[in-house]
């Protein structure tokens, strides 16, 4: 093995999926990409990282709900371009042709065009880390997708896409939650 610098040590297990998260200000929606996102356990909480130096984060943090939006490799230039302007300039939904729809429980809107849409409050923000503890109060998955192939960053400006998919349900059948 060769040494690696200690400053990329992160793109070896930062790729976990990119997500869009919506919010909505009480006047505007807005997109932001993230690509720091953990799930907590079986339970629907999930963890982001984001912080004031994202236009949304104020209508995040104020209104303490978002919707998480999930991707697919068809989106990906629509998902960096996102993720590389600022929604105080822009509508970030019209610009990149994306369709807001209204979810159930959050102003936020889903995104009509990614595979799936988690409905989310805020339950925590650990602001010394930037960590947000999210909560899905509801969700939705486009099965008539054809393209279901998630996005994962490096880090570094490159992405990893979503391979084949191996079964091991029945291995792991006393370890998982009743239903999954």
């Amino acid at each position: 093995m060769r040494s690696l610098k200690l400053a990329k040590a992160f793109t070896l297990i930062e790729s976990g999926p990119v997500i869009l998260v919506t919010t909505n200000d009480g006047r505007k929606n807005n997109i932001m990409t993230i690509s720091w996102t953990m799930v907590q356990d079986f339970t629907p909480k999930f963890a982001i990282v984001t912080g004031p130096w994202n236009h949304s984060y104020a209508a995040l943090f104020r209104t303490k709900e978002c919707v998480i939006a999930i991707p697919t490799m068809d989106m990906i230039d629509k998902v960096v371009g996102i993720g590389t302007c600022s929604g105080k300039e822009m509508d970030k939904f019209e610009k990149f042709g994306l369709t807001p729809l209204k979810a159930k429980h959050v102003r936020a809107p889903r995104i009509k065009e990614c595979l799936a849409n988690i409905e989310c409050r805020v339950v925590d923000v650990i602001e010394k880390h930037n960590i947000v503890i999210l909560s899905g109060v509801a969700a939705s998955f486009d099965a008539s997708r054809k393209e279901k192939r998630m996005i994962h960053a490096v880090g570094d400006g490159t992405f990893i896409v979503d391979g084949r998919k191996i079964d091991r349900r029945k291995m792991m059948k006393s370890k998982l939650p009743e239903g999954v």
